[in-house]
């Protein structure tokens, strides 16, 4: 069992399946008291039921006061897990591109809003953004999803350098390809890049609570991603050539 979350008060938003379900029966399993949110309240309801959570339905930018209440006034570690797989390129309607930085960027903002005056006034808070290998590299063919994955990032690591010293752990998810729905929604781009090392959610939820036991930032489900994190940084043409020529070949087969 992992103490750090031992009869915690836990929310995960986007828990009616796929990462946020496993994160959800993850933290149940270790002891921690779970709200399950997700825009389907069925979903979030079966969730709930199935491991002695609660269900907080809705969008995850406004639940914060509601689940809060329901987990007795004190919300110690909040799982900002909802997202969408927008896919298009610069052409993508200005709606989508709206969309995917409302909930990708911020939800996760406005979720900080909310958690922060009370998690520095009492010197802890737990902030885990589910953000992609995405938002560290980036995905062919997914503008709107890539662009915001990055902010999504950049939000956890300006949260994590700000308030570390003030009891405030951040952690940033970034899998590539899970074996979800929004994987099965990426269509042929998915199925080139992400599908052959696909991975459970059940792995994700794995590599994050090994990340809480060693109180590490980046979270890496697909430890390869480090390597590739790497040459992006040092060889950017390499990389960028690299990214180009699976942009060709999934060009070639559309």
């Amino acid at each position: 069992m992992v103490e750090a979350v031992q009869d915690a008060g836990v929310v995960v938003t986007g828990a009616g399946g796929g990462i946020g379900a496993a994160l959800a029966r993850r933290f149940a399993a270790e002891g921690a008291r779970v709200v399950v949110n997700d825009l389907d309240a069925a979903k979030a309801k079966a969730v709930a039921e199935e491991i002695g959570a609660i269900a907080v339905p809705g969008d995850a930018s406004t639940i914060v006061a509601e689940a809060r209440d329901a987990l007795g006034g004190t919300i110690d570690v909040y799982c900002a897990n909802a997202g969408l797989p927008s896919a298009g390129s610069e052409s993508a309607d200005e709606k989508v591109w709206a969309l995917a930085w409302d909930v990708n960027v911020m939800a996760h903002v406005r979720a900080a809003q909310e958690l922060l005056p009370a998690w520095l006034e009492r010197g802890s808070g737990r902030f885990v953004s589910t953000v992609s290998a995405a938002g560290l590299l980036t995905m062919i063919g997914a503008a709107p999803y890539s662009v915001t994955k990055h902010g999504a990032y950049a939000f956890a690591e300006w949260l994590s350098l700000t308030y570390r010293h003030r009891g405030v752990k951040v952690h940033a998810i970034c899998p590539q390809g899970v074996r979800t729905d929004m994987l099965d929604a990426t269509g042929s781009a998915g199925d080139l890049v992400l599908q052959p090392t696909a991975i459970e959610p059940e792995t994700v939820a794995d590599a994050l609570f090994a990340g809480i036991e060693e109180d590490r930032f980046l979270i890496l489900p697909h430890p390869e991603v480090a390597g590739y994190y790497q040459v992006r940084a040092a060889e950017p043409d390499r990389w960028l050539m690299n990214m180009n020529h699976i942009q060709q070949k999934w060009e070639a087969t559309r």
